[in-house]
């Protein structure tokens, strides 16, 4: 059975940083492309990032490019989220999905939604 958990998520002030991890277990990130989402009371899903699980590839989002990076362990087990400079905006349930990639060597993310998803982990940003 394929699980992705995410954790890291918590309180911060505005300005400050949080690390969050989406561990996988079942699967093997090498292969995959991994989506960080995040949503907000009342306000749609929205992607924020994708990484290739294979070679560390990303890209982001407008509204975090630049404060947010991905990265991914050496075992491939593990994604990061670094999130810096943070804003009460960045307030939001945040949770990872991934997908296998369908050319080796690319990847993408689906903001529809992946083939796996876990469940959230909350970050409140106060002012």
């Amino acid at each position: 059975e394929v699980q992705l958990q995410a954790s890291g998520g918590g309180l911060a002030q505005t300005g400050g940083s949080l690390r969050l991890s989406c561990a996988a277990s079942g699967i093997n990130f090498d292969g995959y492309a991994i989506g960080w989402f995040r949503q907000a009371p009342g306000k749609e899903r929205e992607g924020v990032a994708c990484i290739s699980g294979s070679d560390g590839r990303s890209y982001y989002s407008g509204p975090v490019q630049g404060r947010f990076t991905a990265s991914v362990d050496n075992a491939k087990t593990t994604v990061y989220l670094q999130m810096n400079s943070l804003k009460p905006e960045d307030t939001a349930d945040y949770h990872c999905e991934a997908d296998p990639v369908k050319i080796p060597g690319t990847y993408s993310c689906d903001y529809f939604g992946m083939k796996y998803r876990g469940k959230g982990t909350q970050v409140t940003v106060s002012s």
